[in-house]
């Protein structure tokens, strides 16, 4: 059913700043702008999701499902077709993600556009790896050609890592890696036993390689309020006890606590009110979900956090005698330079030994080892550029799944676990693409009314290069190990599907920082080149890939763009 909204106009009231979306940089945001002392509108297109009560299916045991906690209903199939497609998607987690046939968008080429529709977006289904970017990530594109140069080095986001890192509380080894910077950590979660052996093996193979436990938003000990995970499993319901850093667990809550946030759930917002005569943003416009009319909203500054395509989609139709093209798209580089991380490859074996180890509980971390290729002359391949980095675990499966028979014998055979195993899955940068890109299709529209999105991205022949190393270099350091029984898998195929982009749920780049308006969309403070007082400081504004997890990169960026317009502001700047 189409909803296509009616207009009328809200009431003059004019606040501090609107920030449009309440995920991981939306919540960061409004808890740096409330606790400056500005008054917040948070608008979220999603529903209430209230920390603890919401989390309705957190501990329910799959049986309790109607269909065992499975994600191939025909209910899944018709209004979840795309969500299903992630590892985070089953009934425990559905009422997380979006409706796909409410809010359809249009494949150019294979994209899985992963989506939550609740207040904290996808904070509540990250797998919480935060690693910050080295020197390496901030001047490789000057480096090595492609793209354009970022704005700002890792010297000046530095101090800003930090002060997420206190804040949110981040676990985590220091290892003294460039390419992969120490933090502000607490205590790490430990490797198990065959984890620890590879590690041990890899120093003594390679100079090059390191195996550490990842660097993850789960607490290890009581943080800002929060409790210490115990390993209880169900992640992706929500963490009632706020181990796991979710907007809703921690910077929603400060930034109630400071009594200057309004939140307004089911709020779509459909595009950004230019005001030309005076050359800049005023507010926006959204569609009140609940009745279905449009309203507008008003602020002295804005802060898009929508995610990147949502961020993207909200620039695009925002569009004005001014900006034809979009918002602040005076470069035509808005919805181009899209990228993701590729993965869904590595390598898989067996490690002998061990038979009286074992694991406690459900860790909700695995190891990482940072990049190794293309850092120095005798890391430097010829074959492609960049470099990527491995995550995983090692594990002991239940010997049930190899056995068969019935009787008392069957079920002592299941309760014994099998061999340990191990597994390497790399996550490949990806390089920064004019032809990888977004843009509005008018032809086709969301249950309100809106045009939605079309998306075009491939991967390139670097990240087809990149993929032979990553497997190769998988198996070899398992071989090192010792480990038996190898296998390398790759679940890319010719059709495009089983590793296409968008998979890696980092989608990032269509509203891209740089130096130079001519270029890029977004300044060094985020901050648009020709809106001064619109903001993008999610996924969007970034202007290439790196290969380690985004987030805490998102944070910080969050948090320094805030700083910044906080200063702006006083200086009546904006």
């Amino acid at each position: 059913m189409n909803k296509k909204a009616a207009y009328v106009s809200r009431s003059q009231e004019i606040t501090d700043v609107i920030v449009v979306g309440s995920g991981i940089s939306g919540g960061f945001a409004a808890k740096e702008l409330t606790e400056a002392g500005l008054n917040v509108l948070l608008l979220e297109r999603g529903y209430n999701l209230v920390h603890g009560a919401g989390y309705v299916t957190e501990h329910l045991e799959n049986w309790e499902f109607p269909a065992r906690n499975s994600k191939g209903s025909r209910m899944h199939q018709q209004q979840y077709a795309i969500q299903s497609r992630t590892y985070a998607f089953a009934e425990h987690t559905e009422h997380f993600f979006i409706n796909d046939r409410e809010n359809p968008y249009v494949e150019g080429d294979p994209f899985t556009w992963i989506r939550a529709d609740v207040v904290g977006g996808r904070s509540l289904l990250w797998a919480r790896q935060c690693y910050r970017w080295g020197p390496v990530d901030f001047e490789a594109n000057v480096q090595d050609g492609m793209g354009i140069d970022w704005p700002i080095r890792y010297e000046e986001i530095a101090p800003w890592y930090d002060h997420v890192e206190r804040f949110a509380g981040i676990t985590g080894q220091p290892e003294g890696l460039p390419q992969c910077p120490d933090g502000v950590f607490l205590p790490p979660m430990p490797l198990n036993w065959a984890e620890q052996r590879v590690r041990e093996a890899m120093e003594s193979h390679f100079d090059d390689r390191l195996l550490t436990i990842g660097r993850a938003a789960i607490l290890t000990q009581p943080h800002n309020g929060r409790a210490a995970c115990h390993y209880c499993g169900p992640c992706y319901r929500g963490c009632s006890a706020g181990a796991y850093f979710s907007s809703q667990s921690a910077t929603l809550p400060a930034a109630f606590a400071t009594g200057r946030l309004t939140l307004q759930p089911e709020s779509i917002v459909h595009s950004v009110i230019y005001d030309e005569t005076q050359r800049k943003a005023t507010g926006v416009r959204y569609i009140d979900r609940s009745t279905g009319v449009m309203r507008e909203a008003y602020a002295r500054t804005i802060f898009l956090c929508a995610s990147a395509l949502g961020t993207t989609q909200i620039m695009l139709n925002s569009t004005s005698s001014r900006f034809p093209n979009g918002l602040a798209n005076d470069s035509g580089a808005l919805g181009h330079y899209l990228m993701d991380h590729h993965f869904q490859i590595g390598a898989t074996g067996q490690l002998p030994g061990g038979e009286d180890r074992y694991f406690q509980g459900s860790r909700p971390n695995g190891i990482y080892v940072p990049r190794f290729r293309n850092l120095s002359k005798e890391t430097r391949r010829s074959d492609y550029l960049r470099g990527f980095g491995y995550q995983g675990e090692a594990t002991r499966p239940s010997w049930g799944r190899l056995v068969h028979g019935f009787g008392p014998e069957l079920k002592q055979t299941l309760r014994r676990p099998g061999p340990w195993e191990m597994v390497l899955e790399a996550f490949g940068e990806a390089l920064p693409s004019f032809d990888n890109y977004v843009t509005l299709d008018e032809s086709v529209t969301d249950a309100w009314g809106m045009p939605v999105l079309r998306i075009h991205c491939k991967w390139g022949e670097n990240e087809f290069a990149m993929r032979e190393d990553m497997k190769e270099s998988a198996a070899e350091m398992l071989d090192a190990a010792g480990a038996k029984n190898i296998e390398i898998y790759d679940h890319h195929t010719e059709d495009g599907l089983g590793a296409e982009p968008g998979l890696g749920i980092h989608e990032m780049g269509t509203a891209r920082m740089g130096r130079d308006p001519a270029t890029s969309v977004l300044n060094a403070h985020n901050q648009c080149h020709s809106v001064p007082n619109v903001f993008v400081t999610d996924g969007a504004c970034m202007t290439s890939s790196a290969c380690q997890n985004p987030s805490i990169t998102y944070m910080a960026l969050t948090a320094r763009a805030a700083s910044y317009t906080v200063d702006q502001l006083k200086r009546l700047n904006l």
